[in-house]
């Protein structure tokens, strides 16, 4: 099969959970054990990253250090057959180049990239390579660890979900559920960057 009808027969599917939210259910169901102490820390504001270490769809890794170089993080927590969340992939590749130089990061984690035995699922990962290069993304695409990033992916009832990440490894700000347009973001981030930076 071309990749025409691979990307024809991809969008029709994903196009079935458009929600009204700009989002749809989550159908990965990660393991919760660390989920309350997870959400404890975030509503104290003191939850951090902690040690991880995750693969890319084209297998390099990347471990809790990535956040080192950049004053802010946006992680972007997304699903290969969640139509909302390709829809908006090319604003935040747009919103990435914009802002980079701002100290302003963008990743992407694919939610249905690890499967129930914990390892990667190579259907979600090559999905996620043509949505990658359908999008024209060059920005990473995470594929989530054993742990689902220390418990933080945990329980995701709907995707995307998009939070921010200092230089320190510290959750900041508020966590959004749904698409948003580039404009949308730049606000937000914007703002963010403000609260973070020195």
């Amino acid at each position: 099969m071309g990749k025409r009808k691979l990307y024809t027969a991809f969008f029709s599917a994903a196009a079935c959970c458009i929600l009204a939210l700009g989002g749809c259910a989550s159908e990965n169901k990660p393991p919760s054990e660390d989920k309350a102490a997870t959400e404890e820390a975030a509503d104290e504001g003191t939850a951090a990253v902690g040690e991880f270490s995750m693969q890319d769809i084209e297998g390099q890794t990347y471990t809790q250090e990535m956040f080192a170089d950049y004053e802010l993080t946006m992680v972007n927590v997304f699903a290969t057959w969640c139509s909302p969340c390709i829809s908006e992939i090319p604003d935040l590749q747009k919103l990435w180049e914009e802002m980079e130089g701002q100290g302003v990061n963008v990743v992407g984690i694919v939610l249905d990239g690890i499967g129930s035995s914990g390892s990667a699922d190579e259907n979600a990962v090559e999905t996620a390579k043509l949505i990658a290069d359908y999008t024209g993304a060059s920005y990473p695409f995470l594929i989530p660890d054993k742990s689902y990033l220390n418990g933080r992916l945990s329980g995701i009832s709907a995707v995307p979900e998009t939070f921010f990440v200092d230089k320190e490894g510290n959750f900041v700000g508020e966590t959004y559920s749904g698409s948003r347009s580039l404009e949308e973001w730049e606000e937000i981030v914007k703002a963010q960057l403000e609260e973070v930076a020195p």
